[in-house]
């Protein structure tokens, strides 16, 4: 690790003992873990203490731990009869509405919230991560009085999420359709949805109905030969499908 970014590590420990729940190195990155509860004041230390100046907050990102573990492609052992997403019913890809997927490693709440955060004055980037107490209702304090940018950054984690941002002025949907029903990116949202619209000219106006997508899965079936397997020709023709 670069003596800048030990630098900076010595700095967040000491300047928040006692409150740090966790400080990863990582690919020449640092992530910060801070309860929701110290939430505020860790985030406006970052921004107003002269050693550490994280003046702007990039982005603000939901996570679901739900299935964290869980190998949909195992791409390191394919082979010409395809991939492994979509023979085994565990990794069909969510396309029924009540089963989720099983078999992660993740143990520890849900969902959590990360914070990305640059300071121009330091040139240093920095990873915030908090995690919400509670797995039914996920909850956090919203840091819109701190970087006014989070303000459409946690309506996308909520409507996408279902991560409610305690304190946010405007809190509703962002991307989706007001009436939308769940939030897709949660891990146990079904890929198909839940509902589908279209336009019925009895009625001459735009309709909900239930889903009405037949479930499939698109297996790759053939890796395609390029001048990396050259030597593997027999003929030397391309063998691509």
């Amino acid at each position: 690790m670069s003596e800048k970014l030990d630098r900076l590590a010595a700095r967040l420990e000491q300047r928040f003992e006692g409150r740090l729940q966790g400080l990863e190195r990582a690919h020449g990155e640092l992530t910060l873990q801070v309860a929701p509860r110290d939430l505020h004041e860790v985030t406006r230390t970052l921004r107003d203490d002269p050693e550490l100046s994280f003046e702007q907050l990039m982005d603000v990102c939901g996570v679901d731990y739900m299935a964290y573990g869980v190998t949909e492609w195992a791409t390191e052992s394919a082979s010409g009869e395809g991939f492994s997403r979509g023979v085994e019913k565990a990794t069909s890809g969510r396309f029924t509405f009540d089963e989720a997927p099983a078999g992660g490693t993740w143990d520890g709440p849900r969902f959590a919230v990360v914070y990305h955060l640059l300071s121009v004055r330091h040139n240093h980037r920095l990873r915030l991560k908090v995690f919400c107490p509670e797995d039914d209702f996920p909850a956090v304090p919203s840091v819109v009085e701190i970087w006014r940018s989070a303000d459409w950054f946690e309506r996308e984690a909520f409507d996408l999420f279902g991560i409610v941002f305690e304190g946010h002025p405007d809190l509703r949907r962002i991307l989706t359709d007001y009436g939308f029903v769940g939030h897709p990116f949660r891990k146990d949202f079904p890929l198909v949805g839940h509902v589908e619209m279209r336009y019925d000219p009895e009625q001459q106006r735009v309709i909900y109905q239930p889903v009405s997508i037949q479930p499939r899965v698109l297996v790759p079936r053939v890796i395609r030969e390029d001048h990396r397997y050259l030597h593997d020709a027999t003929d030397g023709r391309s063998t691509d499908a």
